[in-house]
């Protein structure tokens, strides 16, 4: 095995196909993009190219800032809200709790069911009129609470949010678990013999060693934000208003209702470069942590 490793012919021979094989469903239709995103376009009639114009006018458009800045919401609150939690949820389970491997798969049920499920159901939790949310607040006699919460400009980001967060916090409490799991017995012995209690041993000793897997996270967090778009779809389509409208639900429309190829594409691109952009800051942010 040793041997094998040293080969860098053996390398190249099991690197390269896997190379090829993702240049050709990955590198490609983004180069592809890249290249439409220069052109005024259509999908059928012959394109005209026009250069920057199409990043020109992202950049004037209302509605796309608007797009951006759903996304940097939902990518806060994934940060902030729903790692917490999942790494809470990790904490407690790692600590030792009567059926943890119950509690563990159950967190992670709503990881493996398609998002499409998951919107058709919260939209019934939604619904104004037999829905379980405005159920709940009436049988409260919270009336003046009920609302028609997709249907609200004023609720509907959050009320997509909801779901959104709730469905990954198993995914990142079982990488939050299995990282701590992963530390080696005679750490967790030693801390328990200079007297340190389950608080101390969380931010002292399980916290820090995980770091790596926290930045993971942040980063298929932030990332799985910017790139939203199946549950929003089903939820509100970007409505009312464009009230919860996100750069890939805006680019959809732009293809698919406006028939703007071109723009759509330049779209595409500032969310991959979006998504890079972010991911080297966090790198970044975490390397300087880790320096201290």
């Amino acid at each position: 095995m040793e041997r094998a490793l040293r080969d860098k012919r053996a390398i190249c021979f099991f690197v390269i196909p896997a190379l090829v094989w993702f240049g050709l469903i990955a590198l490609v239709p983004v180069m592809q993009s890249a290249g439409y995103s220069l052109l005024d376009w259509d999908g059928l009639t012959t394109p005209t190219f026009i250069g920057p114009q199409n990043y020109v006018k992202l950049i004037t458009d209302e509605l796309f800032i608007k797009a951006i800045v759903n996304s940097f919401l939902l990518a806060a609150a994934s940060v902030f809200i729903q790692l917490p939690i999942s790494m809470l949820l990790a904490m407690i389970l790692v600590n030792g709790v009567k059926g943890e491997t119950l509690y563990r798969n159950l967190f992670f049920i709503p990881v493996i069911i398609s998002g499409s499920v998951i919107a058709n159901l919260w939209m019934k939790i939604y619904h104004p009129s037999y829905g379980l949310l405005n159920q709940m607040l009436g049988s409260l006699g919270l009336f003046d609470m009920q609302k028609e919460w997709l249907g609200d400009t004023a609720t509907a980001l959050g009320a997509c949010f909801v779901p959104m967060v709730w469905q990954y916090i198993g995914y990142h409490m079982l990488l939050f678990y299995s990282a701590a799991k992963s530390i080696g017995e005679d750490v967790i012995e030693a801390a328990r013999v200079d007297g340190a209690n389950r608080i101390q041993m969380v931010f002292r000793i399980i916290i820090p060693q995980i770091v790596p897997m926290i930045k993971a996270c942040v980063i298929f967090a932030i990332t799985g934000s910017l790139k939203s778009f199946d549950m929003i779809y089903i939820l509100t389509r970007g409505g009312p208003v464009h009230a919860s409208e996100v750069p890939s639900l805006l680019m959809f429309n732009k293809i698919f209702t406006t028939h703007e190829y071109g723009y759509a594409s330049a779209i595409a691109i500032l969310i991959i470069v979006e998504c890079l952009v972010l991911t080297l800051i966090v790198q970044k942010a975490f390397a300087s942590i880790q320096k201290d």
